[in-house]
């Protein structure tokens, strides 16, 4: 096990570099002159944008640029600093993270609490209740994140008046206050991984209660129950976990408009400000970031897949 571990560290380290690299070349490849420039007025001189381009270290090739940043990274734990403001990239991220985080979270506990039992009660009941999710799974599937993040602000915040539209309170301003805050843009992005979750559940379901052990169970008098909840949903817990961990790059990647939907402070709208402004760094450090818990959340379901399937090791 501690091997399997071990490669998988290794593939999430490779992973990290190859993204943040193509990153790199991608957000710097316009060269320093010119990115020197987008932040000096019309009236800079060619000697002024070098001079402050010098300053940046834009003038250097990219692959000893980003070389330095990566080596930066692993033994300083830094990530630059922002052009615009001077302030350590790594600040800046840990004063929006709170709020991504909480986004991930809140979609994924409810992507869970709400996707699992959808798909086994499809599967098990059929009828309306699998037509039903079927239905449900399409619709929303087929509605972006951020429509339905409107529908949501217009029918409970605007409508209904239960909860706020816009803002974020901290946790650590109480349970409460932050929930409130949170619980509609992360069911604006958890619907669609329910509905895929609950569907793809669903399918796995009813492909093991065709299984011949099931059969054999149910001829040997275990209750449809115990053959449900302790045989045939154990068996899927392994597919299950692959596709939860599918779902956490479309939560992170649906929390960029829905944070601005929201105006929630959030690595997405500090990302989409950023690169507006032209401010690099932090683009580079919200991507950096964002693969980090990417890798992360796989190395944990690989290594619990480990756990569960040994015949995963192996691979």
């Amino acid at each position: 096990m501690l091997v399997y571990t071990i490669r998988k560290l290794l593939t999430g380290a490779v992973v990290f570099v190859s993204v943040t690299a193509l990153t790199f070349f991608l957000l710097f490849a316009r060269g320093g002159y010119e990115i020197a420039r987008s932040f000096l007025s019309d009236t800079a001189t060619p000697e002024q944008i070098n001079a402050r381009a010098e300053q940046l270290g834009l003038l250097r090739p990219i692959p000893a640029q980003y070389w330095d940043w990566l080596v930066e990274l692993v033994t300083g734990a830094s990530l630059g600093r922002s052009y615009l403001t001077n302030a350590p990239v790594v600040d800046v991220l840990m004063n929006r993270s709170p709020v991504t985080i909480s986004l991930l979270v809140v979609s994924l506990v409810l992507t869970i609490a709400m996707g699992i039992p959808l798909g086994v009660v499809a599967a098990t009941r059929g009828g309306l209740v699998d037509r039903g999710l079927q239905i449900f799974s399409v619709t929303v599937q087929a509605i972006p994140n951020y429509g339905l993040g409107l529908i949501l602000v217009l029918v409970f915040a605007l409508g209904l008046h239960l909860l706020p539209a816009t803002g974020f309170v901290p946790l650590s301003r109480g349970f409460g206050p932050w929930l409130a805050t949170i619980i509609l843009p992360s069911l604006a992005i958890a619907l669609g991984s329910i509905a895929f979750v609950g569907a793809q559940i669903r399918g796995a379901m009813l492909d093991l209660m065709r299984q011949d052990f099931v059969r054999t169970l149910r001829s040997r008098g275990v209750s449809r129950r115990s053959t449900v909840f302790k045989h045939a949903l154990r068996s899927a817990a392994p597919p299950t976990l692959t596709i939860l961990s599918l779902q956490v790059i479309q939560i992170v990647g649906g929390s960029v408009i829905v944070e601005r939907i929201y105006a929630l402070p959030g690595l997405g709208s500090i990302a989409l400000s950023a690169g507006n402004s032209g401010d690099l760094p932090v683009v580079l450090g919200v991507v950096a970031w964002i693969v980090v818990i990417i890798v992360a959340v796989n190395l944990i379901v690989d290594v619990l897949n480990g756990f569960l399937n040994p015949k995963a090791r192996v691979r």
